[in-house]
């Protein structure tokens, strides 16, 4: 199915590296043109030229998600560009602290994760709807993860905030739900990525132990999911959170 996404444009979130330039590197290489949004400069131009070398249509754009003139700006332009908005993907995330009571959780690293993986999403959500009732058709798939179903301890903020982007995802699935516009999310347990490297050995071993597989996931198996969840094909479901976790969450 290499042609499944020609003539779509797809904005992805956290598109410079990780799960989102891999994700984005599928709907490319299957005919979209994508727009990668990430507030890291250097990286966001190195996989532009990547992708470019590689016969991609795509465009990079510096966005900071927690901010809403930027989201509304880039959208836009995406929009200006193309002519329209079929998919949007986010990807954007952090971790935040690990293997730390939330008697000593600071704050600011609470208000910081909410910033990014919370009203990041809100304004994501928000704002590629707006681009895409015009044309009454749109996917909308957010990164959750398994910590926002189960909840992992030691990790306050990034448990409860993809708890909040899965009750987002839900709702928002309902309220668009008789139109042509899904709003789904994948909740991946341990992915093989940057964005973990930093993470606590035993809190990494801890959550990789609860995997029945007891195996990492990679990114590859998330954008073959991912892909066919923002397709055409994926048209009778919304308001759903996808399990990708070797066997962890079966429910």
């Amino acid at each position: 199915m290499t042609d499944r996404f020609t003539d779509q444009v797809a904005i992805v979130t956290g598109g410079a590296d990780g799960i989102g330039k891999g994700i984005a590197k599928r709907l490319a290489a299957e005919g979209a043109a994508v727009a990668l949004f990430d507030i890291n400069g250097d990286l966001l131009e190195r996989t532009v030229a990547e992708f470019k070398n590689q016969g991609h249509t795509v465009t990079g754009h510096l966005v900071d998600i927690s901010q809403e003139s930027p989201v509304e700006a880039g959208v836009q332009a995406v929009v200006d560009t193309n002519g329209k908005l079929d998919i949007m993907v986010n990807s954007a995330g952090i971790v935040g602290p690990t293997s730390t009571r939330i008697t000593d959780y600071p704050v600011a690293d609470y208000d910081r994760i909410y910033q990014i993986n919370l009203r990041g999403a809100f304004l994501m959500t928000k704002y590629a709807i707006k681009a895409m009732e015009p044309n009454n058709y749109g996917r909308i798939l957010h990164l959750a993860s398994i910590a926002g179903k189960e909840g992992n301890p030691f990790m306050a903020g990034y448990s409860s905030m993809k708890a909040g982007l899965i009750g987002l995802v839900k709702g928002i699935g309902k309220e668009y739900a008789e139109t042509g516009i899904t709003v789904n999310g994948i909740a991946p347990a341990v992915i093989r990525t940057a964005m973990n490297e930093n993470t606590a050995p035993e809190q990494l071993a801890y959550m990789t132990a609860k995997i029945p597989m007891k195996r990492l996931g990679t990114i590859e198996e998330v954008a073959a999911l991912a892909a066919w969840i923002v397709s055409q094909e994926s048209s009778f479901t919304t308001g759903f959170i996808f399990d990708l976790s070797g066997g962890r969450a079966t429910y």
